[in-house]
């Protein structure tokens, strides 16, 4: 039996641009993934409560605030703290190199920025989905 991808895509803190995250969130869903979108102004805490509702494989934020190295942290800790270690956490928005590094190194699988083909994050979400699971997927 195929396990469908589930993908939650999420907006924290007051970035009120979400272009991008519903771009993203409809090439996920062409590329036969199913995708929750959390909408605007999520805490990191509601993100990762709706990771755990919604049983997801990825939890893709998008980050245009500059807030990127206080929120991504945080929805580390929240996703150990629920036991999601196991999942994906990607994001994307403008974030600087050494930021992205940095945010790799604590745990975020990859950081995506302007102007990333969506076929990129989709490949990189496939791939990692074959590499972390037992079951095939679609």
């Amino acid at each position: 039996m195929n396990k469908k991808i589930k993908v939650l895509v999420a907006k924290p803190g007051l970035d009120g641009h979400d272009r991008g995250a519903k771009i993203i969130a409809s090439a996920l869903r062409d590329a036969g993934m199913e995708v929750i979108y959390t909408g605007l102004r999520q805490t990191p805490e509601m993100i990762v409560s709706a990771a755990v509702q919604e049983d997801v494989d990825v939890v893709a934020v998008s980050i245009l605030s500059g807030s990127h190295m206080t929120l991504f942290p945080k929805i580390l800790e929240q996703m150990k703290e629920e036991e999601l270690g196991n999942k994906l956490l990607i994001g994307g928005g403008i974030i600087p190199d050494k930021d992205a590094e940095k945010l790799e190194k604590m745990g975020v699988g990859k950081l995506f920025g302007p102007g990333t083909a969506t076929t990129e994050v989709v490949q990189f979400i496939q791939d990692w989905m074959r590499s972390h699971q037992t079951e095939p997927i679609t």
